[in-house]
């Protein structure tokens, strides 16, 4: 016979080691716009799909504008796409410091740049396109997103950012802590209780069985 005390244990036990899985959930978030010279540069393009079982096919481009002053025309140039699961760059200044930074279902189609330069200051421009598979017409939507790079020297720290991670991991730790006091709540007060009904049957044990058949009886005068 299983007991209550083994019961609630294994239910903590499933409670703390069973995940349920779970479908990634894509957040768009907008790209960083400072590089520092000499270093790697993500530019992110998150472009999402609100149902991802409905089959889809995906082309990216990627194009770069100078950042030249109000009365000059800046020229677009065709830098990177991506289009039926793979990935060219264009010729010209960006050839070879390029590379795919997205992801494998295609809500983030993301590059990077390798090596910034000042020369890589300016506009950057994502344009998605994106047709959807039905069986009796084919939709399509496309998105475009504009980054406006800098480059500078040196990498200067985000004070907000900074806080923003240390009180993040604080409350991580803290609801840890919280959890690991609810279980040991939960569980002594499962083995006392356990230990009270135990002791309440060990007791009704240890009577005799002429008692129990008798029991006594109150005395009148």
């Amino acid at each position: 016979m299983v007991t209550p005390t083994a019961v609630h244990l294994q239910t903590l036990v499933l409670l703390c080691f069973v995940v349920s899985p779970s479908r990634p959930v894509c957040v768009d978030i907008p790209s960083e716009t400072d590089a520092v010279l000499g270093k790697s540069m993500k530019l992110t393009c998150i472009s999402c799909i609100k149902r991802d079982e409905i089959k889809s096919k995906t082309h990216v481009d990627w194009y770069y504008m100078p950042d030249k002053e109000k009365d000059t025309q800046s020229n677009k140039t065709h830098i990177y796409k991506y289009d039926v699961n793979s990935a060219v760059e264009s010729d010209g200044p960006f050839k070879g410091r390029l590379a795919w930074n997205g992801s494998q279902d295609l809500q983030d189609v993301s590059i990077r740049i390798i090596n910034v330069t000042y020369n890589d200051r300016g506009i950057y421009e994502c344009i998605v396109y994106r047709q959807f598979e039905f069986d009796s017409f084919k939709p399509s939507v496309s998105l475009t997103k504009k980054i406006k790079l800098t480059v500078k020297a040196k990498a200067t720290g985000d004070a907000a950012a900074l806080y923003s991670q240390i009180m993040m991991y604080v409350l991580l730790v803290c609801l840890t802590f919280w959890l690991l006091v609810e279980m040991v709540y939960c569980y002594r007060k499962i083995s006392k209780s356990d230990e009270q009904a135990l002791d309440t049957a060990t007791n009704y044990l240890a009577i005799p069985s002429e008692q129990k058949d008798n029991p006594a009886t109150p005395v009148t005068e």
